[in-house]
């Protein structure tokens, strides 16, 4: 009888198996082909989750989500931690509330470090940074080391000199619109004015008589309190530049936080406040973890990719200003450690003094089985051009080969299928970009129940970190590397020119402009995932 039963079991158990998440998928990849190069028109709803929809239907390069769930329907996933190394994360925005990954081995508001790991009160995640917003840029805290006489040093301050000099004038130019603004209301006796007003006006003031044609020109195009508006905007960019990312006297390290940066071994700095010192400042971190993790379907904001597989792990290390290399290393760490399968990096820089313990933190998520997903970076320039900058973090060090093989750089993609197919502010690159994803205007959460449009290769990681995400909860026996080449096979091959850095001058082949030439696309992405799984 017992004999018997087993055998019964096992036959129940292989008939469930093939009739349930374990089904085959026998759907075929998605191709492109004969693209007429087109401007897309999109619904405000469509625009709002472009990056979803599919560009065979949709006629935009979007990453075939809503297809992909379709493939997904009835088959069963596990929950994959997702690790965000950014500004912070509003972890009380109710489109994430439920999505954050709690510690359930710390106890909340003791001051112990209850499970041991290193972190006190880290119930969701950790704050690198403490109470810092601000930082210097990595060439400013060069110069501020002291001149060895290394090409370094050299290079850090002529950069210095010609960043300084352009926020300057940059400055001057702006409060000089503002001055003249007021000259003309002075002139006209109110405060708002049109072209009309400026065209009628005579004064002898010679500072209103040598801008006047000027702000005919700009009221033509643009109302009086949208232009002053953006003239503030400019003010207080440079401002931020000149008192903190410039600021040789400002050290945020030592005077907010207390910490050695070049001491690797000074642990247990910062907190576990991962929103960070104001809400404000964790609005990149947040629209990232939205683009990942918002939920779908629910009628509000955008939609994440993974929204119903994954969990954040917010882990703050990125202020406005150049993150450390320690704080990025040991975030890294923080994540593999703590379970992250899937680290989302949308920062990075182009000077760093201790790089080499972030290519160890790479190495070491990659031999726990953990994948990097990095932006490409925003300068709109090759990567790989001959004397070209090195950009950080990176899995080739100096150029040469790769340090390991679980490290995805993503460029940005916009919505029109012509020679703008790249964002104009992307980088590419034939050796360091991997691919491509959407990464303009894309619609995600922002702190205090907010949710905006922005735009950057940090949009387009996310999307790509997305893919992998759903890879991973509903395929969890393939490795990272294996996911890694999961979404670089699979994506769509392109065949048309585009305009790179947005220099229509600079006509290239798509696919010249990474190592792949493709697009992920999550349709194509679950159907090679699930046939690689297969022959595990």
């Amino acid at each position: 009888m017992k004999f018997k039963s087993i055998y019964l079991s096992a036959a129940l158990a292989l008939f469930l198996a093939s009739c349930s998440s374990t089904k085959k998928i026998t759907a075929e990849p998605i191709s492109v082909t004969n693209i007429t190069p087109k401007q897309a028109e999109l619904t405000d709803r469509e625009e709002e989750r472009w990056s979803h929809l599919d560009i065979l239907m949709d006629t935009i390069p979007g990453m075939s989500v809503d297809r992909a769930y379709k493939l997904l329907e009835g088959r069963k996933a596990e929950k994959v931690i997702v690790g965000v190394i950014d500004s912070g994360v509003d972890i009380e925005h109710p489109d994430l509330q439920g999505q954050i990954w709690t510690n359930e081995d710390e106890v909340a508001g003791n001051g112990k470090d209850d499970d041991n790991n290193g972190f006190i009160d880290d119930v969701h995640g950790w704050n690198f940074l403490g109470d810092i917003n601000h930082e210097n840029m990595e060439f400013v805290r060069i110069l501020k080391k002291g001149d060895d006489g290394s090409e370094l040093y050299k290079k850090a301050k002529e950069e210095y000199d010609a960043e300084y000099g352009e926020a300057m004038s940059g400055k001057q130019r702006m409060e000089f619109f503002l001055k003249a603004d007021k000259a003309i209301q002075d002139a006209l006796g109110k405060e708002d004015y049109t072209v009309e007003d400026l065209e009628s006006l005579e004064t002898e003031d010679a500072m209103v008589n040598s801008v006047k044609d000027v702000f005919k020109r700009i009221l033509s195009q643009v109302e009086r309190d949208e232009f002053i508006s953006q003239v503030q905007s400019g003010v207080d960019h440079f401002n931020s530049k000149l008192n903190y990312h410039l600021n040789l006297k400002y050290n945020p390290r030592a005077d907010i936080l207390g910490d050695d940066e070049d001491d690797f071994n000074a642990r247990g700095y910062g907190n576990g406040n991962v929103i960070g010192p104001d809400k404000d400042g964790a609005k990149h971190g947040t629209h990232v973890a939205g683009i990942i993790a918002q939920l779908r379907g629910n009628g509000i904001g955008g939609d994440g990719v993974a929204s119903e597989v994954v969990e954040i792990m917010p882990v703050r290390a990125v202020p406005d200003g150049d993150e450390y290399d320690k704080d990025v290393a040991l975030a890294i760490r923080y994540a593999v450690d703590n379970g992250a399968k899937v680290i989302n990096g949308s920062f990075g820089k182009y000077y760093a003094t201790h790089s080499d313990w972030v290519y160890d933190a790479i190495k070491y998520a990659a031999e726990k089985d953990v994948l990097i997903v990095c932006a490409a970076g925003n300068e709109g320039t090759d990567l790989n051009q001959p004397g070209g900058v090195e950009r950080y973090p990176n899995d080739n060090m100096n150029g040469g080969p790769e340090i390991s093989n679980n490290f995805l750089s993503v460029g940005a993609l916009a919505y029109n299928l012509d020679e703008g197919l790249i964002a104009s502010f992307s980088n590419y690159g034939k050796k360091d970009v991997d691919v491509f994803s959407p990464g303009v205007r894309i619609y995600a959460t922002t702190p205090d129940n907010n949710y905006e449009f922005l735009q950057g290769t940090s949009m387009a990681s996310p999307n790509a970190a997305g893919v992998a995400a759903l890879i991973r909860a509903y395929f969890p026996k393939l490795s990272a590397a294996e996911v890694k080449q999961v979404i670089m096979q699979s994506g769509l091959s392109i065949d048309m020119e585009v305009a790179a850095g947005g220099d229509a001058n600079d006509m290239r082949a798509f696919s010249d402009v990474s190592i792949t030439g493709k697009v992920v696309n999550a349709y194509n992405a679950i159907i090679l995932a699930d046939k690689m799984s297969r022959m595990k």
